[in-house]
């Protein structure tokens, strides 16, 4: 274990370095460290053992600066062995319920917004929050809508207000009534069940329905042909990632950079990357702390990215914030705790008064 590496020494002084940067974002002296932090030795002896810290990959130097910075390893050592998370003041507390509170849980797309925003209000990072994975999402009902002789829209409503849309390409004219009375079947077979049960089941849901040459027996056997990419939750998937305000990272003194504004920007602007990055992350109660040259892309080697999970119903999504590796992690891990429990409650009770 990394811990083991470490003489109590070595971690009080790597602790104070970290929490000075964190704090100030300017590299820490060993002069600054012994007098603002009282660790009862000199700063010569603070000053040995930052040079072996650097040693051994916890902290680094540039050219220009005697003092030291943090490595993402240093970063990776307090998040694991250091860290104790800050509890949240009344007035972040509050501010959190409130954003949440605003206007209805549904549709659920309007919350998971307020969310991301939040967050970044709070975190002075930047919010993000994934919409729940819907393969445990159950259909409320569904509708055909005919666009033109040989399209028609299939209007999925799912569970918390969630809406889909999808083309679906037919090899004839159908009529208008007989898109509703396919409604009307579907809606019998299929409604109150979830994505994942009826792709599995639809084969036997329709199995009676889809004989004859009318046509609607030729629209269903369409359905029966086509479930497993209609129902598939990657194709229903359509603005899964929610991100704050951009802004509340660009005023922090690492987005001074150009270079590392720009990559903010087009992290932000095409979200394909984030979105497979989070689309990998493991989803559970846990906290997850991903640092820098942790990450897969090297896109993202600047930048930590902290989550968690919320519930809905039987499935569950995705809240956090990313922002630089200088990151008060103490305090960010509390609020994105936090916001994960507010969001769960928040869309639980949304479902009771629903059902009610």
């Amino acid at each position: 274990r990394m811990a083991e590496q470490l003489s109590d020494r070595e971690r009080q002084i790597l602790e104070a370095v970290i929490r000075a940067y964190v704090e100030t974002a300017e590299a820490a002296g060993s002069r600054t460290i012994a007098r603002r932090y009282e660790l009862g030795v000199s700063p010569a002896t603070v000053r040995n053992t930052m040079a072996d810290l650097e040693e051994k990959g916890f902290l680094f130097h540039t050219h220009t600066s005697a003092g030291r910075i943090p490595t993402d390893r240093a970063y990776r050592y307090f998040v694991d062995d250091m860290m104790r998370p800050l509890p949240l003041s009344e007035p972040e507390q509050r501010r959190l319920a409130e954003e949440l509170a605003q206007g209805d849980a549904n549709p659920l797309e309007q919350l998971l917004r307020r969310a991301a925003h939040a967050l970044g209000l709070v975190t002075g990072e930047l919010g993000l929050v994934v919409s729940p994975r819907l393969d445990r999402t159950v259909l409320e009902r569904l509708e055909l809508v005919g666009l033109s002789s040989d399209k028609v829209l299939l209007v999925l409503t799912l569970g918390k207000g969630v809406v889909r849309t999808i083309y679906v390409d037919l090899p004839s004219s159908v009529p208008a009534e007989t898109l509703a009375a396919v409604s009307v079947v579907l809606n019998e077979r299929l409604a109150g069940h979830t994505l994942a049960a009826i792709r599995e089941t639809l084969p036997d849901r329709l199995r009676d329905t889809t004989t004859g040459g009318n046509p609607a027996g030729e629209l269903l056997n369409i359905f029966l042909q086509s479930a497993s990419e209609l129902f598939d939750p990657t194709h229903l998937t359509r603005e899964d990632l929610m991100l704050g305000r951009t802004s509340v990272l660009a005023n922090q003194p690492e987005f001074n950079d150009e270079a590392r504004l720009r990559n903010l920007i087009e992290l932000t602007e095409e979200r394909d990357l984030l979105s497979a990055v989070l689309a990998d992350r493991e989803v559970g109660p846990r906290l997850h702390v991903t640092i820098g040259s942790e990450h897969a892309s090297p896109r993202l080697t600047d930048f930590t990215l902290v989550t968690s999970s919320y519930r809905i119903g039987g499935t569950s999504g995705i809240i956090g914030v990313i922002g630089p590796t200088r990151m008060p992690y103490e305090k960010i891990a509390s609020i994105v705790t936090s916001a994960s429990a507010l969001m769960s409650q928040v869309l639980g009770d949304a479902g009771r008064q629903t059902d009610a």
